[in-house]
């Protein structure tokens, strides 16, 4: 009988660990420190598993959410009972360090920014008379200043973008569909999404966007995909629900986290958005909703903080991480 070198032209190579870089994809090879043979595989977001992290120091939902896995920031939220919270604090991630910044106008609402330096707080909703707001605040490391407000008050609404280039989109009082574009000075009104609602979750980029779930009468599925100038519906959600957290930097990649598919139920459903439409993948240790939004990271590398469960707010941090490369024991039978 042939041996592998005679079958393939080379002999298995014989590794003291597992390899982690997809130029292994293919090879075959004997770990000598667990005395096995292994199969490398593809690796990819459909394999990405999520991890516990460090926790906030402040437990609180609808904060938010800016940088990456290793240097992020959670801002502003509400607390259990719905109080509004100006809170800032920043991830390495391991810890997280409440910061001596703090929003000039405690909230809950959304926030967007490239790095833990640089963030936008905008719109939400006070504790205080009128409620649902128009202001923004910008991050600039070391403090919190208002800026131009944007043209409609509200709040759940979602958000895309950077510091100097978002999108503002949906919202309530009652389901919109008005979307407002910041192009680092001010706020304009662009095309609408073609469906209006509260609650939705969202990421990507100004120019690149993608709006998901939310509720408009009931909880929804739809997915709506933004290309810098208007809203094409696309493929839905495999599950509808309202207050997802989105997390991803473009329109062609990214993840739908969490959320509630009725009042009261909370689910730690992550779906995987590949530019067309949408894959569950791996849920998260902790059911929750309105977890730190946009999200922080992108769909390879991403980090999801607070968020809430029954009976109120959370603080634990759970991280996204996509292998390279999966390794696979060879067995007999």
């Amino acid at each position: 009988m042939a041996n592998y070198k005679e079958l393939e032209g080379f002999g298995v190579q014989t590794l003291a660990a597992d390899p982690d870089s997809a130029g292994w994809v293919g090879s075959i090879f004997y770990n000598s420190t667990s005395g096995t043979f292994k199969t490398v595989k593809p690796g990819g977001v459909p394999v990405g598993t999520w991890s516990s992290g460090g926790s906030l120091n402040t437990a609180r939902f609808q904060a938010g959410g800016a940088g990456t896995q290793t240097a992020g920031l959670a801002f502003g939220g509400a607390l259990t009972g719905f109080v509004a919270s100006n809170v800032t604090e920043e991830y390495n991630g391991s810890t997280w360090t409440t910061l001596p910044a703090t929003l000039n106008t405690a909230r809950r609402s959304r926030g967007v920014g490239a790095t833990s330096s640089a963030a936008l707080f905008i719109a939400g909703t006070a504790d205080v008379v009128p409620y649902d707001l128009t202001n923004v605040e910008s991050y600039n490391g070391s403090a919190w200043t208002e800026i131009t407000d944007v043209n409609t008050a509200r709040r759940n609404a979602a958000t895309a973008g950077i510091q100097t280039a978002a999108l503002l989109f949906g919202g309530t009082s009652s389901p919109s569909a008005v979307t407002e574009l910041w192009n680092g000075t001010s706020w304009t009104e662009v095309n609408d999404l073609n469906t209006g609602r509260a609650g939705l979750g969202g990421f990507g980029s100004s120019t690149s966007a993608v709006a998901m779930g939310g509720e408009t009468t009931v909880r929804v599925a739809n997915t709506e995909s933004w290309n810098g100038t208007s809203w094409t519906e696309v493929n839905d959600l495999n599950t509808a629900r309202d207050t997802p957290t989105g997390i991803g930097t473009s329109s062609s990649t990214g993840l739908s986290v969490g959320g509630r598919p009725s009042p009261g139920t909370y689910v730690g459903i992550t779906e995987y958005w590949d530019g067309t439409s949408w894959t569950e993948v791996a849920d998260l240790a902790t059911a929750r909703s309105d977890g730190a939004g946009q999200g922080i990271g992108s769909s390879t590398s991403g980090l999801l903080a607070g968020g809430a469960t029954a009976p109120g707010a959370v603080a634990n941090t759970e991280g996204w991480t996509v292998p390279e490369v999966v390794i696979n024991t060879l067995t007999t039978s």
